[in-house]
């Protein structure tokens, strides 16, 4: 079954930020209906799963002014123009947590929010980490706490519903695919 997709009739730009822009799109569907459907337009993230050689996994504990709260998180980060995933995420692994990877396995892509963003998050396992002398380089807008966490712990935080963030969550799932395949879902 084949469905078309919708005309665009008009995109306009709500507002442009450092990050990503706002837009809002009318359209008419191919039923007819008009309507208009606003994204955000968004250049992508790389995550980490970075695991010690003692099998602990590397999180970091980040204030998110969106949520008002500090959340869980793997170490990620914003794909700047030019840059390929793996390369942020490399860089982001020593800013944000102070490991260095040298062993790293790409655990696919996945969009974070299909219902408003166009945002993909590329997920990296890191393995072989280097854990560097001098303290993370965390940017200045960032209050950064790292948190090791045993695959039990991790599991355990998200069954009790402490903050952990989508793609957190997921790309757990996905190291977690990768490193047992046999593991029925």
């Amino acid at each position: 079954m084949s469905i078309e997709p919708p005309e665009l009739l008009k995109r306009r730009l709500s507002y442009q930020g450092r990050v990503f822009n706002f837009e809002v799109n009318r359209l008419r569907l191919p039923n007819g209906v008009e309507g208009e459907w606003e994204c955000v337009r968004h250049p992508g993230g790389a995550l980490a799963v970075p695991i010690t050689d003692e099998g602990k996994l590397v999180l970091v504990r980040q204030y998110r002014f969106s949520l008002q709260s500090r959340i869980l998180e793997f170490p990620a980060g914003t794909i700047d123009p030019g840059e390929d995933p793996a390369g942020t995420v490399k860089r982001e692994l020593e800013e944000e947590a102070g490991y260095r990877g040298h062993s790293w396995q790409s655990l696919g892509k996945f969009p974070l929010a299909p219902g408003y963003s166009d945002e993909y998050i590329y997920a990296f396992l890191a393995r072989n980490l280097e854990k560097l002398d001098t303290p993370p380089e965390q940017d200045l807008d960032e209050d950064i706490e790292v948190v090791e966490m045993t695959f039990s712990q991790f599991r355990k935080a998200v069954a009790t519903g402490e903050c952990i963030d989508a793609k957190t969550i997921t790309s757990f799932y996905l190291a977690n695919l990768y490193l047992n395949p046999e593991t029925k879902v």
